[in-house]
């Protein structure tokens, strides 16, 4: 049987919070900021939780996680 690994695309990208939930980075903030709003840019800082409904992409990811 081979070893499991993680996705190190997606180990960068993820961060587990204690509770459980997957802490991920906003999109749409890195390049070509001229033309969006600054309403727009101010509501994509920080960094919010994945939604309930790719949590089993996340798990199936990071399977040591223990999502």
């Amino acid at each position: 049987m081979p070893k499991m690994k993680t996705k190190s695309g997606a180990k960068k990208r993820f961060r587990v919070r204690p509770g459980g939930t997957v802490k991920r980075g906003q999109a749409f903030k890195r390049h070509i900021l001229t033309k969006k709003s600054t309403k727009n840019k101010r509501h994509l800082r920080g960094a919010v939780n994945v939604h309930e409904t790719n949590m089993g992409h996340i798990a199936q990811m990071l399977p040591f996680a223990g999502l």
